[in-house]
């Protein structure tokens, strides 16, 4: 595998139309999941992606699987477990774009993983391990196999790629602090946004940031801005890498993730820093103008088209 992560994969149900969940009566049956949507982007993108993971041993489960499976995702190591169901969610979208999720995934079937059973030979084929705050937030246990993981992964010479994605909605600040800050010294490439820096360092300060950030071994240090693009961490100071506009904004949910595949794609392609953040504000942007978690995760061409590197492809 060119990279694999470790997280839960979830039936999510779309609205049919904007405005708050309430009022809403018909949803489209879709998948999602942090985790799950970065590979999908990384498959579309020609990598060869693997996933780690465990579903409930029901149609929904089966769905999923056949989805991922279909994507090109390697599913060598999901297992689909008796007597739980697979995680739900249901997301709510504003009329401006924004969104709400609400989750249904307690019990989760990752609650089925132990530090015996990680697949520590599967991880120590791949060139990247990605892993998101997501996974460790659905089950206080997963909080010590991530970090497991980590150590395996530093140990064996993988390199490691670390998206925060704090969700407040699965833990609460503390929380989050205590277990994401713990998992910092193993990270070469960190993923992250302002906000989450604010929640991880305990402070608005940029310049209190930029000192702590300095303190730990990262090959780069990536701040996500949304519609203003991104920064990277230069000789202490932020390099801004502009956005590139998206006609329309549609569906915010799911463009952090986009962003980390197409920074992934370009990593693994020698690229520079520069060149990667370029081409992940691209694919982020891409994604917003789509309905969906994933949908709007674009193939290679694609980008390049959205890019102007090459001609428009007709299918």
């Amino acid at each position: 595998m060119d990279i694999v992560t470790i997280g839960d994969g979830m039936i999510t149900f779309d609205p049919s139309h904007r405005g708050p969940m309430r009022f809403v009566s018909t949803f489209e049956r879709k998948i999602g999941g942090a985790e799950l949507n970065v590979m999908l982007g990384c498959a579309r993108l020609g990598l060869r992606p693997g996933w780690i993971s465990k579903l409930g041993n029901d149609e929904f489960g089966r769905h999923i699987l056949n989805t991922v499976r279909g994507e090109g995702v390697d599913v060598s190591e999901v297992q689909l477990e008796a007597d739980y169901a697979t995680s739900l969610n249901f997301k709510e979208i504003r009329e401006d774009g924004s969104s709400r999720t609400f989750y249904y995934r307690h019990p989760s079937p990752t609650e089925k993983f132990t530090v015996a059973t990680l697949p520590y030979d599967y991880v120590k084929q791949a060139k990247v391990l990605h892993v998101t705050g997501v996974f460790p937030a659905i089950v206080q246990k997963n909080r010590q196999l991530v970090e497991e993981l980590l150590n395996f992964a530093k140990a064996q010479g993988v390199t490691i790629s670390f998206d925060p994605n704090i969700r407040l909605r699965l833990w609460s600040e503390e929380e989050a602090r205590a277990t994401l800050m713990t998992y910092l010294p193993y990270v070469d490439h960190l993923l992250t946004s302002k906000e989450e820096l604010e929640i991880l360092f305990e402070s608005k300060d940029d310049t209190v940031i930029r000192q702590a950030l300095h303190q730990y071994s990262f090959q780069t240090v990536v701040m996500k801005d949304g519609s203003n693009g991104s920064y990277y961490l230069e000789q202490g100071d932020w390099v801004h890498v502009p956005a590139i506009p998206a006609e329309k904004v549609v569906d915010t949910v799911g463009a952090g993730d986009g962003f980390d595949s197409g920074y992934l794609y370009g990593l693994l392609q020698g690229w520079t820093v520069p060149e990667r953040l370029h081409f992940a504000n691209a694919v982020g942007s891409m994604v917003v103008q789509v309905h969906g978690d994933n949908e709007g995760l674009p193939y290679l061409d694609e980008v390049e088209v959205f890019l102007g590197k090459r001609q428009v492809i007709e299918r």
